[in-house]
């Protein structure tokens, strides 16, 4: 059987005289408990690998994966537990399932490998019951006609794994746990033995840090958090929605990584000063920026995350000028003392959080991003009072991206220079200073051993003036 053909195999009328369609099949799961979440965890993890789809935009709560919109909250909740699991740890369960395979599955077969990628990271990855996994796995083969025929292999195969499990897990964990392309290019730009520890980093899921509008000490000890050498606050494992802790109705703090928080840093006093946030949605930056006193123009060209903005915005107490547009036509006509150019880019720096990017992302994106970061730079350099203040930052680990377009740059422009940062202003991040005087941080850097998580978001960031 040709396993692209979507027909079944056999048509055989149901009870009722209708014809069973694979769509049909599919949809007949409300009485097997938990196979609607593993189909749609196998479509998602399908859409990121063979797609290049964002699995932020799949889990979208109003405009999402419609196969994932159908499941309740708990199941929702599973999927992404599962998914997120299953692309941190993707060669480590390809290289697992394909050792317990006599012959490699069929080319076309996509389908079957996803969903024994999905059962695979329940049972070796998450606490989920083996039987079920596995049951359920080959539940799922037999209602899809492209698969019916591997049931049994899949039932083999994930036994095995039940069985072998503690074994599985020492015989992959050398494996890099990073598509190869990637790997490479962070081995060339900071060595393997940085590369690895990258790779190890983003196999733990992010934490939440927060950053307070004032007292970060003392709500650090109020939601029994550490005070990091940012001056954000990380919280400890808790179960449920930042919303319900102490503090969030009350808007005086919001969720936003450590190294998110240093671009604003870096212009050190803010007060009194007009500064203008482009790109500047969710607004985390924008809100540092209010809450150091400086006289804010948020510029977004996005008008849905613009009211995302203006909605978080509210619940600070926090006021900026709002302003719709693309960043290459915004035009005002006062100039401003600071200019914040937090730019879009491969975000390969967030694989913690969002480990689909390493499937979704590619060197041609990482080309194409910074030259459309360039662009903006130029732009942005134009807005700002000469002797004023220009950060650019953003959430890559590419050179490309950072030192190798701002030092094209500088090159080329007499007006601007380089404003160096000192290690020894920084204690406790003097490692993420490069030579050069900019910040470089990795999900490797900031060790803690303490209980809390390690590991800072992936963030470049320069700070230049206007001569």
């Amino acid at each position: 059987m040709d396993l692209n053909d979507q027909r079944p195999a056999q048509k055989k009328p149901q009870k009722n005289g209708r014809r069973i369609t694979p769509a049909s099949l599919e949809n007949q799961h409300e009485d097997k408990p938990g196979l609607a979440a593993r189909i749609a965890a196998s479509r998602l993890l399908s859409a990121v690998i063979d797609k290049k789809t964002s699995l932020d935009g799949m889990t979208d709560s109003q405009h999402g994966n419609p196969a994932y919109l159908a499941l309740n909250d708990a199941d929702r909740a599973l999927v992404r537990a599962i998914v997120t699991t299953a692309l941190r740890f993707l060669p480590r369960l390809e290289a697992m399932i394909a050792a317990r395979l006599d012959t490699p599955l069929p080319e076309g077969a996509r389908a079957l490998h996803h969903s024994l990628i999905i059962a695979a990271t329940q049972i070796v990855y998450l606490d989920s019951p083996d039987h079920s996994a596995v049951d359920l796995a080959v539940e799922q083969a037999h209602r899809d006609p492209r698969n019916r025929r591997f049931a049994k292999l899949v039932n083999a195969v994930l036994r095995r794994l039940v069985r072998e499990k503690s074994a599985v897990l020492e015989e992959t964990s050398g494996i890099v746990c990073l598509p190869d392309w990637f790997y490479r290019r962070l081995s060339s730009v900071y060595g393997e033995p940085a590369a690895n520890a990258i790779a190890e980093a983003q196999l733990q899921p992010a934490a939440i840090d927060l950053t307070a509008k004032a007292d970060a000490a003392l709500w650090a000890e109020r939601l029994q958090g550490f005070l990091l050498p940012t001056g954000s606050i990380r919280l400890g494992a808790f179960s449920g929605a930042v919303s319900a802790l102490e503090g969030f109705e009350e808007g005086v703090w919001w969720v936003q990584d450590a190294a998110a928080s240093l671009p604003v840093k870096m212009f050190g006093m803010l007060k009194g000063k007009t500064a203008v946030d482009l790109c500047a949605a969710p607004g985390g930056k924008t809100a540092q920026l209010i809450a150091g006193g400086a006289v804010v123009t948020a510029v977004e060209q996005s008008a849905n995350r613009l009211k995302r903005l203006e909605g978080n915005l509210a619940r600070l107490g926090l006021e900026a000028t709002l302003v719709q547009s693309d960043l290459l036509a915004f035009a005002p006509q006062t100039l401003f003392d600071l200019v914040l150019l937090d730019a879009p880019c491969s975000s390969t720096g967030t694989i913690r959080r969002h480990p689909d990017v390493l499937y979704t992302k590619g060197p041609e994106d990482i080309a194409k991003l910074a030259g459309v970061q360039e662009k903006l730079l130029r732009h942005a350099v134009t807005l700002v009072k000469p002797g004023g203040s220009i950060v650019f930052s953003n959430c890559s680990l590419d050179p490309v991206e950072g030192e190798e377009m701002m030092s094209r740059l500088l090159n080329e422009r007499d007006d601007l220079q380089r404003v160096p940062l000192l290690p020894s202003d920084w204690p406790g991040l003097e490692e993420a200073v490069t030579p050069l005087g900019d910040f470089r941080t990795s999900p490797a850097m900031l060790r803690l051993d303490n209980g809390f998580a390690s590991g800072l978001d992936g963030f470049y960031a320069c700070h230049l003036r206007r001569i």
